[in-house]
């Protein structure tokens, strides 16, 4: 599938992606920063997100798949690889498919292991909004604050709706598929295999997504591995602390 990217700047690709519901300007602050470091950026829009093209396929294998694609056709060499949580679990899978592509990896607050389905409140509220009827983005926020308290959510949410040609509002995502196949984004990834490229796990200290009782799987799947944790930062951790976020990263990458 080709993807929707956007590009900064000139040098060694680092390629960066978003986790679920998310897309690849919400990276646009430190993509432009990372660029001033001498990196060539690409921000990218996973399958059903954002500007790329929407499809009933949707999971980590063929995400991954899809970012082999994305680095053959820019012919692309000594990649950095980094994701946020759904784009973590992408390019650990990414990793353990296309090591030789790969100089470092870089993964924002997931590990390898199984999450149980987590996200019920969040696709309720979304099934709720129908555009049918709705008509403002103002309308559809009042949908949401029914369901969700988290005033970050939801904006994170309404950054997705935009005008369709014929006038009416939609999702960016890919709503359906996502419904039908949300268990998907919860797999483990696969522990056959092991991956040596140098690898940065970051978490943030009040997010419970990656556990001190995980280390020693995340360590026999990805064993050149480190983990940095990011003060007073939760699950969005690049989000809330982005300066910390970034120095962490350009500390490894560099």
């Amino acid at each position: 599938m080709k993807l929707f990217y956007r590009k900064f700047g000139q040098g060694q690709p680092l390629i960066i992606l978003h986790g679920l519901f998310g897309q690849s300007d919400n990276w646009n602050s430190l993509a432009k920063q990372f660029s001033e470091q001498g990196f060539e950026v690409y921000i990218v829009d996973q399958r059903n997100h954002g500007l790329s093209p929407h499809s009933d396929e949707w999971n980590y294998k063929v995400m991954s798949e899809d970012i082999f694609e994305l680095i053959d056709d820019l012919k692309l060499q000594n990649v950095i690889l980094l994701g946020h949580s759904m784009g973590g679990k992408t390019v650990m899978q990414f990793a353990l498919d296309h090591e030789n592509m790969l100089d470092k990896l870089i993964v924002a607050d997931i590990a390898p292991k199984y999450y149980p389905l987590h996200h019920q409140i969040v696709l309720q509220a979304l099934e709720a909004v129908d555009f049918k009827t709705i008509k403002t983005r103002r309308e559809a926020e009042d949908i949401l604050n029914t369901y969700i308290t988290d005033f970050g959510t939801k904006q994170f949410l309404l950054k997705n709706i935009y005008w369709k040609e014929n006038g009416e509002l939609a999702w960016r995502f890919n709503l359906d598929v996502i419904i039908k196949k949300i268990e998907n984004i919860g797999e483990a990834t696969p522990n056959e295999n092991s991956c040596n490229t140098p690898t940065l796990f970051i978490r943030g200290e009040k997010s419970n997504y990656i556990l001190d009782e995980d280390l020693d799987m995340i360590h026999e799947v990805f064993p050149r591995s480190m983990l940095e944790t990011i003060s007073d930062a939760g699950h969005w951790v690049h989000a809330e602390k982005p300066k910390a976020f970034y120095d962490c990263v350009i500390n490894f990458i560099k």
